[in-house]
């Protein structure tokens, strides 16, 4: 039988090799047709600003942001809606039609540059064989070409993020489209595509770097802070997602309303920026991981702020206080319109608020953040004593995703069980697993150091890089570290590729590979990279640390 869509982005894709009748994540195979359509024609649009910049001409911030905003949209549990994502179909090969024109030779350009559907064209384009995942019909050519795609789309994300505090960087904007444009081109072999794997890794680097300026400049750099989990008694809006422009821009209008503001899952790094604990109406974090928020949203009460992907569909129960901003839709909620710079206008969820009950109390306590890499580097030398005189043995990274696989259970008692005289490093909604469990500190070096948000593995390639520099080797893979990293979606794919052309090797990656790696691509990141998953934790602590139970 013929399957009524193919997608095998995600770690939770169905049975680890792809969802076949309906996603995972929630999403329909019709709207799973029109993402793909939508990947399609935006890298017909990259092909054509590719050759447009081939021939010295400029290529405007409008069409940048068009392809970013794009591969933002298709990135998982990020838009379920299905005429936005017809929109956007709409809207590229506008943009399209519009630069064709310009080019000098359009010769050699592929068939995604040239097609110029109409909307009633869009379900039987999406179905043609030339469009979607399975249209590369070499497994390790479509492995390849799908690594670098979702590589770029954790890139755009963190772009998007930047524009919106007003960053551009032309060169990063210029490779995604270029890279996209590759992956339509027939001519490139194995080994082209694996360089241009690695490839998008340094400019994820570059991507990460440019949105930790942005971050900063914006609202100063994260310090330790401790962060209550508890609630107030007053009417609150939720805030998820990564977007931290909506959340400042949320904590301005809200200013004075008696309306408090919680964070939530990504959103919780933002309590560490200075400009944005000047607000006293940020009062704290609400639940857990993405993945738990029907159960959490349900108890809030209030309105809650999508502000980028991370969104599961949701219940009827309370679909009417979830509303969506950006790249992210869901079909029957409301969506805050904004685009780069432009200020949006939250005042329907805090009329909403102020009629709404105030939150439920999931939990007490408090939590500590805020390890950034300024932050680290102001402790370096008490962590640097400390592993000098062994009470430090090592370091265990564990950045990434969390998700719904009873399997990542695997992490927190991982983390219960690390020996005593080691520190987590971490970044990204993982940190759910274990952040909560009062595993202590060493010398008042607390033993989970949370840098941020997914995007923060930025911070953690630099304490690295740090600590490389600061005991005087010549390679990072002879720093006592260890890289044990859950991953769920594209923007852990980036992480991920940034971190190999870092040059870092012996990376396990769990709860399972991922789907999209043939075998043969997976042997090449083994024997290249030492690229490997996860056993049980009895072993995986064997192996990193000898015999320590």
């Amino acid at each position: 039988m013929d399957p009524k869509m193919f997608c095998y982005q995600c770690q939770e894709t169905a049975g680890c090799t792809g969802c076949t009748v309906s996603g995972v994540c929630g999403k329909r195979p019709e709207v799973a047709a029109l993402q793909d359509l939508l990947v399609y024609v935006t890298k017909g649009l990259s092909a054509v600003t590719t050759r447009l910049r081939e021939e010295g001409m400029q290529v405007g911030r409008e069409a940048n942001h068009l392809v970013t905003l794009n591969l933002f949209a298709t990135i998982t549990n990020a838009n379920f809606d299905k005429e936005a994502i017809a929109a956007r179909v709409t809207q590229t090969l506008e943009a399209t039609g519009a630069l064709l024109p310009q080019v000098r030779d359009v010769s050699g350009l592929p068939e995604a540059a040239l097609w110029s559907g109409t909307e009633a064209d869009y379900e039987a384009k999406a179905a043609a064989p030339e469009v979607g995942v399975l249209a590369t019909a070499d497994e390790d050519v479509r492995s390849l070409r799908e690594l670098i795609t979702y590589g770029l789309k954790g890139l755009a994300a963190y772009s998007k993020h930047a524009n919106a505090l007003l960053q551009d960087d032309e060169g990063i904007d210029a490779f995604i489209q270029r890279a996209l444009a590759a992956t339509l081109d027939d001519g490139l072999s194995v080994d082209d595509l694996v360089a241009l794997a690695l490839e998008t890794g340094r400019h994820g680097v570059d991507g990460m770097a440019l949105l930790d300026a942005a971050n900063t400049q914006a609202y100063g750099n994260p310090e330790i802070t401790t962060v209550s989990l508890g609630v107030r008694g007053n009417p609150a809006i939720l805030v998820s997602g990564h977007d931290l422009r909506d959340l400042e821009m949320l904590l301005q209008q809200t200013a004075g309303t008696g309306v408090d503001v919680y964070t939530h899952s990504e959103m919780l790094p933002a309590h560490y920026y200075p400009a944005l604990k000047e607000h006293p109406h940020l009062v704290g974090n609400y639940g857990g991981a993405w993945w738990r928020q029907r159960e959490e949203f349900e108890r809030f009460n209030g309105p809650i702020l999508m502000t980028t992907n991370c969104v599961v569909p949701p219940a009827a129960s309370y679909r009417d206080r979830l509303w969506t901003t950006g790249a992210t839709g869901v079909p029957g909620c409301r969506h805050i319109e904004g685009a780069y710079g432009e200020a949006k206008d939250f005042s329907p969820l805090i009329e909403q608020a102020l009629r709404c009950d105030p939150p439920e109390e999931l939990e007490t306590g408090t939590i500590v953040g805020g390890f950034a890499h300024e932050q680290v580097f102001a402790l370096a030398d008490a962590v640097v004593d400390a592993v000098k005189a062994g009470a430090i043995r090592a370091f265990v990274v564990m950045a990434g995703c969390d998700g719904r696989m009873r399997s990542r259970s695997y992490y927190t008692e991982f983390a219960e069980r690390l020996p005593k005289d080691t520190v987590i490093l971490t970044a990204g909604c993982a940190k759910y697993r274990y952040n909560k469990l009062g595993l202590g500190d060493i010398g008042g070096i607390p033993r989970v150091l949370d840098a941020g948000q997914c995007n923060d593995s930025y911070s953690l390639a630099l304490i690295a890089l740090r600590l490389k520099e600061v005991f005087g080797l010549d390679d990072i893979n002879d720093l006592p570290l260890v890289f044990n990293i859950a991953w769920y979606e594209q923007k852990a794919v980036i992480v991920l590729l940034a971190l190999l052309y870092l040059g870092v090797k012996n990376i396990h990656l769990g709860p399972t590979l991922p789907a999209f790696l043939s075998p043969n691509v997976a042997k090449v990141l083994v024997e290249n990279f030492g690229i490997a998953g996860i056993g049980t934790v009895d072993d995986d602590l064997r192996l990193f640390f000898g015999d320590v139970a």
